[in-house]
């Protein structure tokens, strides 16, 4: 027997093959179908695919075998690898000197016939074979050869997309916990904000009472500016805390109400004018689901529609459908609309289409990007179709 020497490039190719993390993992479908196929094709007993590690050669699926492993010193695939280029055929190992007296070979043991394709990866490093064995002396025809080339082909493929996954799941697992301590980070800093500009507003509305007389008109428009834009920026802080806590708003157990129950509870909420107008659904359907968000979702969106809207007299129209799968919900008004070239990216998280709304303020960019967020959440999703200067309609839906 001659034990099978070791490649130039050893020490890369088991880095190479270490970086799958493929080693001893349990048996694949994916794998053993193919397996399974190579010895169909080749009509052999035995078809494996195995992965040359430092001291052994393992294999990750086998097709006729019990064993797991075998001491690389005795492995066919070990001198396989040698010449990755091209396939390693023995016909009969009982009459080659490389097997000769090999323990694989020998008394009863099983491989006479040997015909094994290299497992290259994309930088060139052979990490093992896809091979076909049997008990008995033959050949693969030109077809055969071909087959279990592509094959081994479709092996190394599966190798390198179980590779991209284990990186997205480690990449998804870092983007997450980095998302984690963003939204701790706004809601400390939001949370922390909040008491100092409480405290800008009580000052101004304390200086102008100890102050009276003595504050001129100009002075007295100075503290509407910082009292207006103490306002805005809590409004600010407020609409990032609820992005951020949408995610934990979602988790919230399904309850069963009516549609119009809730968006009474919204319109007290938003304390409406007597130049609002909200129509409500007619059919006023109960609706099982996370009230919660749903709550935030119509609060969100009605509120634009009256915050956004140039007309003496504000409309806006609620309508309701569902099917066995989803509810279905549509908001119309008559606001100022939203300019064709910007409705593509009204829903990212602080992108502002219009200037300012009604009252002269200008918006933040997070309502619909959190709308949006919490509808998707809830399994739906959100379109809009708008006229400039004449209506805005949101469809959205969530999965019952």
């Amino acid at each position: 027997m001659i034990a099978p020497t070791l490649p130039t490039n050893e020490e890369f190719r088991l880095d190479a093959l270490k970086s799958l993390n493929i080693l001893d993992t349990e048996a694949e479908k994916e794998f053993d179908d193919i397996t399974n196929l190579a010895a169909y094709v080749c009509n052999t007993e035995i078809a494996l695919i195995t992965l040359i590690d430092t001291n052994r050669q393992w294999f990750k699926s086998k097709h006729g075998l019990d064993v797991c492993e075998t001491p690389r010193e005795h492995s066919f695939c070990a001198h396989a690898i040698l010449e990755p280029e091209q396939p390693f055929i023995v016909t009969d190992a009982r009459n080659d000197p490389r097997f000769e007296k090999n323990p694989l070979t020998a008394n009863d043991k099983i491989v006479v016939f040997y015909a094994g394709i290299p497992l290259i990866d994309k930088d060139g490093f052979a990490l093992g074979t896809l091979c076909v064995i049997d008990s008995t002396s033959k050949n693969l025809n030109e077809k055969q050869l071909q087959s279990l080339t592509s094959l081994a082909n479709q092996v190394v493929l599966l190798f390198e997309l179980k590779r991209k996954n284990k990186d997205l799941e480690e990449i998804q697992d870092t983007l997450k916990q980095r998302n984690e301590s963003l939204k701790e980070f706004a809601r400390v800093i939001s949370h922390d904000l909040k008491m100092p500009l409480a405290n800008v507003i009580t000052t101004c509305d304390l200086l102008k009472l100890k102050l009276g007389d003595q504050l001129d008109e100009e002075t007295l428009e100075y503290f509407g500016y910082i009292k207006q834009s103490s306002f805005s920026m809590s409004d600010y802080i407020n609409d990032i805390l609820d992005h951020y806590e949408s995610d934990s708003l979602v988790q919230n157990a399904p309850e069963t109400f009516l549609l119009n129950d809730l968006l009474d509870e919204i319109c007290d909420l938003l304390g409406l004018k007597t130049d609002n107008a909200i129509f409500f659904p007619s059919n006023n359907p109960t609706i099982v689901c996370n009230k919660s968000a749903l709550k935030q979702i119509f609060f969100n969106l009605i509120g634009n529609s009256i915050k956004y809207n140039d007309k003496d007299y504000i409309k806006i129209h609620i309508e309701s459908t569902e099917d066995d799968v989803f509810y279905y919900f549509k908001i119309t008004d008559n606001g100022m609309g939203i300019p064709k070239n910007e409705i593509k990216t009204i829903f990212e998280l602080f992108a502002t289409v219009n200037g300012v709304d009604r009252n002269g303020n200008k918006g933040n960019g997070i309502g619909l990007s959190t709308v949006k967020k919490l509808i998707q959440n809830l399994g739906g999703c959100i379109k809009v179709k708008s006229t400039l200067g004449v209506f805005t309609t949101f469809n959205f839906s969530i999965k019952k």
